[in-house]
């Protein structure tokens, strides 16, 4: 049975491969070159891809990531397709579940909702619960720079807090939404919020996620 990962993968592969190298994304001002050489180190050199949070290790993260930015854009997308290398612990799919699930989700939308014809995707409710389920998870990690309270809460009038603050803003929308939301995706995420604007305007503009 194929799990959310893998299918997510897929959906990132394909929609990468539409796009083209030098279309826009929502992550870091990167093109979707970018975005696939930073899928491809992060399974196959996690000793490059730990630069992303251990700052020492940022010189050689970088050196890899401008080494497989320069490699051909069809490879990048067949080593995405495939998979992680037979060794990596990524191949286990257990650890691929509980770690690319969220990744690739939110990467196929940095994609998809950084072109101008966007359109948004419907979440099957198995799906949404695991995105749900995670999102509840990280929640307290996600929103640790939150200027303000942060409460994330589903159209069923399930919630996580965030942050605890005051003034207190409440963001509501589907888990797909929310998820993007508290990654630091605020323009592009459909929700409403709740709060004093001041507030809201701090929010919004804040350095959320990991």
């Amino acid at each position: 049975m194929s799990t959310h990962a893998k299918r997510e993968r897929l959906l990132l592969a394909d929609l990468l491969e539409a796009v083209g190298p030098e279309a826009p994304t929502l992550c870091h001002g990167w093109t979707t070159r970018e975005l696939a050489a930073h899928v491809v180190v992060r399974e196959r050199r996690p000793d490059a891809a730990a630069g992303l949070v251990i700052g020492p290790l940022k010189n050689r993260r970088d050196r890899v990531m401008t080494e497989f930015t320069e490699k051909p854009y069809e490879e990048l997308i067949q080593l995405i397709r495939t998979g992680p290398p037979r060794m990596s612990p990524f191949g286990l799919k257990q650890l691929d579940e509980a770690a690319n699930t969220v990744e690739f989700y939110v990467h196929t939308e940095d994609v998809r909702r950084a072109q101008p014809d966007w359109t948004a995707r419907e979440l099957d409710p198995v799906f949404a619960d695991v995105l749900w389920s995670r999102t509840e998870k990280a929640a307290r990690i996600l929103g640790r720079k939150a200027p303000v309270g942060l409460v994330l809460r589903r159209p069923d009038g399930q919630t996580a807090v965030a942050h605890r603050g005051t003034p207190v803003v409440t963001v509501t929308g589907e888990p797909g939404e929310l998820l993007l939301f508290a990654f630091g995706r605020q323009d592009a995420a459909r929700v409403e919020l709740e709060g004093e604007q001041d507030a809201i305007g701090r929010l919004t503009t804040a350095k959320l996620g990991m």
